[in-house]
């Protein structure tokens, strides 16, 4: 049920996590997050694709859980490859929070970036437009028919 449509209200129950969770600039709660010390990196086709193992801690990945779905995720779908679009099937909360951005960007990420250089540039931060997506046991994942070849780490 949606809040005005007639329907009673269920009030969910935070973890202590979303409640120690802080307001972001988007008007949502923003987990708090810990700097990280000694992070480790797996590159994926050189530094294009990368991974950080254990970025969050659990508490900090289940505070951004419950903060996502007291929000609210919107499913995404596609009209397809017909009408130009990929095969999407998920759902997913979009926030634009610089301030979450810089948070995380100054709790460890940053250092990874510190010797990784494309074309002579260099990150300085992390974009602010937040992203957090949820796959439902029913949703599909499609193959997509295309091949990718990288070149030197780049997809062509």
């Amino acid at each position: 049920p949606k809040a005005g449509d007639g329907a009673p209200q269920q009030r969910q129950k935070k973890s202590s996590a979303a409640k120690k969770a802080k307001k972001g600039d988007s008007g949502g709660a923003r987990p708090a997050i810990k700097p990280k010390k000694d992070l480790q990196v797996n590159r994926l086709k050189g530094t294009q694709l990368l991974t950080v193992p254990d970025f969050l801690t659990s508490a900090e990945a289940k505070a951004f859980v419950d903060v996502a779905e007291s929000m609210g995720f919107t499913h995404q779908g596609s009209l397809g490859p017909l009408k130009g679009e990929a095969y999407r099937d998920n759902d997913r909360i979009s926030v634009t929070d610089p301030l979450l951005a810089q948070t995380l960007w100054e709790s460890g990420i940053n250092r990874i970036f510190m010797d990784i250089n494309i074309s002579g540039k260099a990150a300085t931060g992390l974009n602010p437009n937040i992203r957090l997506y949820r796959y439902m046991p029913i949703y599909n994942f499609r193959s997509v028919g295309v091949s990718i070849v990288l070149v030197d780490g780049f997809g062509h």
